[in-house]
């Protein structure tokens, strides 16, 4: 009769081929395989030529704007700070903050609309976008500025019949709030055709097996298909953003006080056009690259379920690229 083997003995010693941790060894290569050349990179000189080149241009600019005198670095260090155009700098983060949100606000029923089976309301929603699209920003903007020649007055009443509050259209509409609806109705006419196609870019399956659950139409809309449709939407909202950032310096025409036109009352005084247009274009990049960082990370968050991987920061690839090339350096000092 066999008996068992002892559980208690020692376990059966390693193989002489089997690699080991004392050996330093690594598993899978032979020990001829340290002989073996190592595998570099392919050197593309075309690359490296091109971003030279590139680099070369880069600091001829560079070096031609920052050595330049007609710019007048110091008038602008003067004025970047002043008063005059920090009040304007606010003025134009309020107005842009105001009319992307009450856009939005406006855009969202608008696209519900333009969405609906009922064909009242999506042609309602069709001829407001179809308008405000078709008409330039500016000519909006003259026109709210002048609609005291159309309707002096402005009441509420019956319809056809007596009216019980009137204003006056003159009092009522100054240059700031004809500048926040004139803006304000155009981006809504925008905003209405981004969240369209957001909520069309989602899978029409998504829809269903909500309705096979028995998940209402609202709450459908509100927690399964606008979360998925963000992806979409934010990138194109974002480049808006931006876009109503600069826009509306257009206002400036009608005497509010934003930042190019708090530039332009210091240097109709001074006369020192080009310095007080780079402290307005200075803040415009400023502000700019803040609204990007921000955008970059918002797209980062809804990326979390459409990717198995979240891509990486500005950081993050940089540390990569820092990596690489500090690998490429040590394979190039090897050989």
């Amino acid at each position: 009769m066999v008996s068992p083997p002892d559980l208690t003995d020692s376990a059966p010693a390693a193989s002489a081929g089997a690699p080991t941790a004392s050996s330093g060894r690594i598993p899978g290569r032979g020990p001829d395989d340290d002989d073996l050349p190592q595998i570099v990179p392919r050197r593309r000189v075309g690359r490296l030529l091109s971003a030279a080149v590139a680099l070369l241009l880069f600091a001829m600019v560079v070096n031609s704007v920052v050595r330049n005198r007609a710019f007048q670095w110091e008038v602008v260090g003067q004025y970047f700070t002043s008063a005059a155009v920090l009040d304007g700098l606010l003025l134009t983060l309020w107005l842009t903050g105001a009319v992307m949100v009450l856009g939005f606000l406006l855009g969202i029923p608008l696209a519900v609309m333009r969405l609906s089976d009922n064909p009242v309301p999506a042609t309602l929603s069709w001829g407001f976008v179809w308008i405000f699209r078709s008409t330039p920003l500016l000519v909006q903007l003259l026109f709210w500025f002048n609609i005291g020649a159309l309707y002096p007055t402005l009441g509420l009443g019956v319809p056809f019949g007596p009216q019980f509050v009137t204003v006056k259209t003159v009092n009522l509409l100054g240059p700031a709030l004809t500048a926040v609806i004139g803006l304000t109705l155009h981006e809504a006419a925008y905003a209405a055709e981004v969240v369209r196609g957001g909520i069309l870019s989602v899978d029409a399956g998504q829809t269903e097996a909500a309705q096979a659950l028995g998940i209402g139409r609202a709450r459908t809309l509100r927690r399964i298909v606008v979360p998925q449709a963000m992806r979409s939407i934010v990138p194109t909202a974002g480049n808006m953003l931006i876009g109503t950032l600069k826009g509306t310096s257009i206002v400036s025409v009608l005497a509010v006080h934003d930042l190019l036109y708090s530039a332009q009352l210091v240097y109709n005084q001074t006369y020192q056009v080009i310095p007080l247009l780079m402290v307005a274009t200075l803040w415009y990049i400023a502000v700019t690259t803040v609204l990007s960082v921000g955008q970059f990370h918002v797209e980062r968050h809804y990326a979390r379920g459409a990717a198995r991987a979240l891509p990486p920061t500005p950081v993050q690839r940089l540390r990569a690229r820092l990596a690489a090339y500090r690998r490429s350096l040590h394979s190039l000092r090897s050989l």
